[in-house]
């Protein structure tokens, strides 16, 4: 089965009939996903710019990553659950546009970053956390996660302008 005959399916599937007769349904599910990504993001953004050296609300970079991640990660799925939706009513576009290609690949480096950042730095957080600024593997891990997140929305703003096929 080749990989254009599984996007079609999903294309053709019950899920992705209904997203797509439903006028107001593709909307709200993308509203969803602006709302998800920009959580996504603000969390995110929180915990690099401590990362940087900017102060939060006097927490330690430890504690503030301990009480976004939560947020983060459920915003996260959210944000997956809503993007497959999307994905689902126009599978063989979405797969085929550059711009969705893109997302998928600096998604998966801002994971990367972040395994790297929880692999090194974070390890040693106990000995850097009241340190002012933050040594430089955390630094370099908060602003490479700043440009990819940033980068994730951009390109993900220009998929819906750029798609092949719209429904």
């Amino acid at each position: 089965m080749s990989l254009q005959t599984v996007l079609q399916s999903i294309q053709n599937s019950g899920l992705s009939l209904w997203i797509r007769q439903n006028p107001a349904i593709f909307p709200i599910i993308e509203s969803l996903h602006v709302v998800a990504i920009t959580l996504v993001f603000g969390t995110i953004m929180i915990v690099d710019l401590r990362l940087l050296g900017f102060a939060s609300h006097r927490r330690s970079a430890n504690k503030l990553i301990a009480e976004l991640l939560p947020f983060t990660w459920g915003a996260f799925i959210l944000a997956v659950v809503t993007g497959s939706l999307l994905f689902t009513a126009n599978a063989p576009a979405y797969a085929n546009n550059t711009q969705f290609q893109l997302k998928m690949l600096v998604m998966l480096a801002a994971g990367v970053n972040m395994v790297i950042f929880h692999m090194t730095a974070h390890r040693r957080i106990a000995v850097w956390d009241s340190v002012s600024p933050p040594p430089t593997a955390a630094r370099l891990a908060g602003v490479t996660s700043l440009i990819l997140w940033v980068a994730v929305i951009y390109v993900g703003r220009w998929i819906g302008f750029t798609l092949d096929i719209l429904f």
